[in-house]
Order: C-alpha cells, then structure tokens, then sequence
C-alpha cells in the first residue's frame, strides 16, 4: 500500500505559523546601520548629549566675573562691600543642579513609560526652551528660573542616556564606549572655556556673556535629529513586549543573523530578566505567586533583596554617583576662574590658564578609555580616590603658604587633580550605576542615582563660594577627608562589572546571595556562568517549565 505523509497536528501548524510570521516580523525591523557603523553612531549621539553636559557645566565658569555679565547681574559680584553676594554668586550656579535633580526624578515615572529615546528628545527639547530663557535674560530671577529649567532636561537626559547606551553595548567594549562620553563631558568643559576666552575681548557688548550660552543650543539640536536615526534599546523593547523589534536591533548590534546562536543568547538572556520580573521573582525567585503589588509597582521592587539584591545594587549606583561630587571636582569645574584669580593671576591670565586647564583635563580623560575594560572598575576608582585625596592635602598645605612659589604649584595641582579624576571618576559614575542594577529597575534605579549626583553637586557648588571666603584653603582639608573615606567604601563594597554582560550582574548577585558571600567576591570569579544558560537559570531561580515559558513566548 502507499505510503501517505504524516498529517501535521493543528497544533503543529500554529506553531510553524507562528514562527513564520515572527521572523517576517523581525526581517520587517531590519536596520540599515548594523554593527560597528551603528556602535559608532549611537556612540556619536550619546556623546553629543553629554557633550552639551560639560558644556553647560563649564560655561558658567568664567561669565560669573565677566564685564557684561556682571553688568546685567549685579547680584554676583563678590567685594568687601557686598560680602553676601558670594551666597547669590553660588546659588545661581547651583540652582541649575536643583532643576537636574527635578528632572533626574521625574524619570522615575516616564523613563519607562516614554523608552529611552523618546526621553531624550523630551530633555534635549526642554534644554533647547531653557538656553533660549537664559540667553534672553535681563533680570537675576529670569536666569535662575531658566537655569531650572535647563536642569531639568539636562537631568533626564544624563539619567537616560547612559542606560540607553550600556543597553546598547556589547559587553567587552562596554566600558570604554561609554567612558568615551566621560571625555566628551570634559570636551565640552574645554569648548565652553575656550569660547568664554575668546568672548572675553567682546566687552562692550552683552553677546560676551549671551553667545556661550546660545552655543549649547547648537548641540541640543544635533542630540534630538540624529537620535530619531538610532533604535530603541532592545531591554527596553523587551519589556514592552515588541520582542521582533527587540531581537533585530540586536541583530543589527552583532551584525549577525537573527537566528546566529550568539544572537540567541542574548536575546534569550534579556527575556529571562524580564520574565523574573513578571514572575515577581525579585521576591522570591522560586515563588511564582510573589505579591501582585510588587509585580505593578517597579518603584516598589528598587527596596527588595532575595538574589536579585536590588536595594543592595540601587545603594551602590546611588553612593557611585555621590562619590563623584564629594570629591570636589565640580569647585574646579565651576570656579576655575574664580580659583585662579584667587591666587593672584589677572583676569586674562586666569581665563587662559582655566582654559589650558580644561584642555588638559579633556586630554587626561582619554587615557581611562584605553584601560578601564582591562583594568577594571574597582582599580581606577581606588587609583582616583588615593591621587584626588593626596591632591587635596597638598593644596590645603600650600594654602597656608603665601608666596609665588606657592601659587604657581598650587596652580599645577589644580591640573593634577583633574588628571586623577578624569582616569578614575568622570565617566565611571555613567557607567557604573547603569551596570550594577537589574533590567526590572534599571530607569527608575538610574534616576535616583542621577538625582544623587545633582543633589551633592548642588550641595557641592552652594558651599564653595562661602566657603572659600570663610575658611579658605580649610576647604581643601574638608575635601581631602571625604576622598579618603572612598578608599574603604569602593575597596570592600563595589562588585566589578568589567567583561560581564548586563544580565552576568543578576547572576553574579544571585550567587553570592546563594551562597551567602560578598558580590564582591564573586564579581572576581572566573567560574560565573554566562546568562541565559541553563547553569545560570538554576541560579536565579528559574526552572525549567519557566525557561519553556520564555523560549516559546518570543512567537506571540
């Protein structure tokens, strides 16, 4: 008798269905920039946006004693007759860090609600309204209400854009990509320098102090057009369960087919991170029934532990980000004029030595970028904390000092404290805190280690100016002290993330919580399995009926 082919079940044929039409779907979101090309363009737009960060850092730098400015604002200038003025002088500068904090914490609400990309043309946007109301000012109570204003895009847009890139990143260039907008902050420090120099001969007219602060709209322009060019963040996509766009972007990423085994794995460990969040197993791992309340609520879930440790690893990006302003930087970044005039340079002469000194900064940024993913994090932080802290001391001793040769080296240290910071600190608050937390916090958790950094950088600007004019170089010791209480903290509490994918960091966690130990321990290991294998998934908790949930869903 003839043999007749086997007769598909229905259920078959839904699947093969199924897959059909998910690979039409992923081939339809195909991108045309794929691989290095698109690395490089995302890398080109992050950059940009921080860019505009420094920039917006430095500007304010040397108008705060320029002619046209002082002219206008009357109110920040500092002389024996007008002792409070300092205060005014300081709150200007600070209160554009209370506007970061603002949109730093709003991103705690949209971040997740608007993805990565929309958020950022929110902020650029909000930053382009804000230069326009600082650059038109004519009053103290404009500037400051513009400098808010300013704040707060520049807070969502530095609480979103790191995130957006590390999720964007493969893991062995992770670090030095994003530290690249470490040095590109430092890059537009130097710019708004430079600029504020060579507006300084335009004394007869207001465009000394109008033109650098129209200049950042230039660059917020360039932020909001090329990210519309760029994908959203797979993590991001995932979450919203638009899995075929999801699984071409990291396609495109790779540059490998959609259905490559490397590209599989990755998209395979994106989708369990996201399935331990819809289990609740942020909770209890093993418990699929965890509290509905934990699963609706993503602020809720930044204050649990179990394996996925999270209080424990939002702590850590909040403390990161602390760390960075407590060490003083932002007296130099902000005042590097005013410093340099305080050591008795004339006005032209320390506007040209802060620009040198921010062109050297730039510079010494660059040599983190070359080392950080082969030394490490933990090495750079503990090298930066030890140079910024002898640093501090050596400028406190020479403050006591009075005499030429103590203002020239006094000046020279002002450039080695950069240095130091540049290889140990500066880009390493943008990276660290987007590395250490899981994919179920990562917006919200970034947002409150973002409002972290704006909250001691507000604190930092606020107090330096009356500070110096009450205790002096007693203000250099102060800082030295909190450098050194750093060393210990970095040393004994901060996991290395170096070579390990975003979701290697949920395993690394879960494991020392398993097995009782410090992440930090772990984090050194050489034996952590690799997310989205089957010995990673024992060690988060995730069976193997759950895996079968996973595989599968990415068809529906």
């Amino acid at each position: 008798m003839p043999r007749h082919p086997p007769v598909l079940s229905t259920e078959e044929d839904k699947q093969r269905s199924e897959e059909t039409s998910f690979n039409a779907e992923v081939a339809s979101h195909a991108l045309s920039l794929r691989g290095r090309n698109l690395t490089v363009s995302i890398a080109f737009v992050a950059g940009t946006g921080f860019t505009l960060f420094g920039y917006d850092q430095g500007v304010m730098s040397a108008l705060l004693t320029a002619g046209q400015f002082e002219k206008v604002f009357p109110q920040v200038v500092v002389d024996s007759s007008h002792p409070n003025h300092a205060t005014l002088q300081s709150f200007v500068v600070a209160i554009y860090e209370i506007g970061c904090l603002m949109g730093a914490l709003s991103n705690l609400w949209v971040g997740d609600r608007l993805g990565r990309r929309r958020t950022i043309v929110l902020g650029g946007c909000i930053m382009i309204i804000g230069a326009i109301l600082q650059t038109t000012s004519y009053s103290y109570a404009q500037l400051v209400v513009a400098r808010i204003l300013t704040g707060i895009g520049n807070g969502l847009n530095t609480s979103t854009v790191p995130s957006y890139h590390a999720e964007l990143s493969p893991a062995a260039k992770r670090g030095a990509l994003i530290l690249i907008e470490g040095s590109l902050i430092t890059f537009g420090v130097m710019i708004s320098y430079w600029i504020d120099f060579a507006l300084f001969w335009a004394s007869g007219s207001s465009a000394q102090w109008r033109v650098p602060i129209a200049l950042q709209i230039v660059l917020a322009l360039a932020m909001v057009f090329g990210i519309g060019f760029l994908p959203e963040s797979p993590r991001w996509l995932v979450k919203q369960n638009r899995n075929a766009e999801a699984l071409a972007v990291i396609s495109a990423l790779e540059d490998k087919s959609p259905d490559n085994a490397e590209v599989q794995r990755t998209y395979h460990a994106i989708r369990e991170a996201v399935m331990i969040e819809d289990f609740g197993a942020s909770t209890d791992p093993g418990d699929k029934h965890a509290p509905q309340h934990l699963k609706r609520s993503p602020l809720r879930r930044l204050f649990v532990g179990g394996r996925s440790q999270n209080f424990r690893r939002v702590s850590l990006g909040v403390m990161n980000q602390c760390f960075q302003q407590i060490t003083g930087i932002n007296l130099i970044t902000y005042y590097a004029t005013i410093l340099f005039q305080r050591l008795g340079l004339s006005d032209v002469t320390s506007r040209l030595i802060a620009a040198a000194n921010g062109t050297e900064y730039f510079f010494a940024s660059l040599i983190a970028i070359f080392i950080i993913d082969r030394i490490g994090r933990r090495k750079l932080m503990l090298f930066g904390a030890v140079g910024q802290c002898i640093t501090m001391i050596l400028l406190a001793v020479l403050g006591s000092v009075r005499g030429t040769g103590a203002q020239v080296t006094s000046s020279v240290l002002l450039f080695v404290f950069n240095s130091f910071f540049a290889i140990g600190w500066l880009g390493m608050t943008w990276l660290y805190p987007a590395e250490i937390v899981g994919l179920e916090i990562r917006a919200p958790a970034n947002a409150l280690s973002t409002a972290s950094n704006w909250i001691f950088n507000f604190v930092v600007v606020m107090v330096t100016g009356p500070s110096f004019n009450n205790i002096s170089w007693g203000t250099y010791i102060v800082f030295a002290a909190l450098n050194a209480f750093i060393i210990p903290i970095v040393y004994f509490f901060f996991p290395e993330t170096a070579g390990r994918s975003l979701e290697d960091m949920d395993v690394i966690f879960a494991l020392a919580y398993n097995e009782g130990v410090s992440p930090v321990q772990v984090s050194l290991r050489k034996d952590i399995p690799l997310a989205g294998s089957p010995e990673a998934d024992r060690i988060l908790g995730i069976d193997a009926v759950d895996r079968e949930v996973n595989t599968s869903g990415e068809k529906q």
